[in-house]
């Protein structure tokens, strides 16, 4: 049997371009796949694509970061699919691609030096998404558009927020009445007194 897999990081991002691409190069008796992050193997529709596959079969994913973004697990889960005879084709290695017949010691030297280089590539790319994730919430955190539990600070209008502070100042209402209008919690309420203030 032929199989797919896909993967995307994150909910909002769209699988339709690999599946595009893999049914451009070759139909597949079944498709997986995983709106997860690469940076470990423990995703739903891999693991049930690696207990299905059998000796002989062919799973074909469009790039080889698709499959996962730490260098060492991903030469391991090749190794996996290998040692169980399952033949795994990357559309961005093309040597996986051919067929070298009697040869296939040629073919295993040229696609682990090329794994070898895209696995390194695919882990530095994490490194730098990590890196700059961290670089962006510093700068959000220096500007004070991050509240104290490193989460976005929610949008409101202050007018509102000046106009509970009168109505608490009156007895109209409580703290813990504006907050439950506004939705925040008592923290960023007192946060956000401190900026009409």
């Amino acid at each position: 049997m032929t199989y797919h897999y896909c993967r995307v990081s994150s909910a909002d991002q769209n699988l339709a371009r690999q599946v595009d691409a893999l049914t451009e190069y070759k139909r597949a008796d079944k498709l997986f796949s995983d709106k997860a992050s690469g940076k470990d193997f423990e995703r739903e529709g891999y693991q049930r694509l690696k207990s299905e596959v059998q000796r002989g079969d062919e799973l074909i994913i469009k790039e080889l970061d698709r499959l996962g973004r730490n260098k060492e697990e991903i030469k391991a889960e090749l190794k996996w699919f290998k040692d169980n005879g399952v033949i795994v084709r990357v559309l961005d290695v093309p040597t996986t691609l051919m067929d070298f017949k009697d040869q296939s010691w040629i073919q295993d030297m040229i696609n682990n030096i090329l794994i070898e280089v895209l696995g390194a590539v695919a882990e530095q790319e994490r490194k730098k998404i990590k890196r700059r994730q961290q670089e962006g919430i510093k700068a959000k955190k220096d500007r004070g558009e991050w509240d104290d539990y490193g989460r976005p600070k929610k949008e409101m209008d202050m007018n509102a927020v000046s106009d509970f502070r009168e109505k608490i100042k009156k007895g109209e209402m409580t703290v813990t009445e504006c907050c439950k209008q506004l939705g925040i919690s008592r923290r960023t309420w007192y946060n956000r007194i401190k900026e009409v203030a």
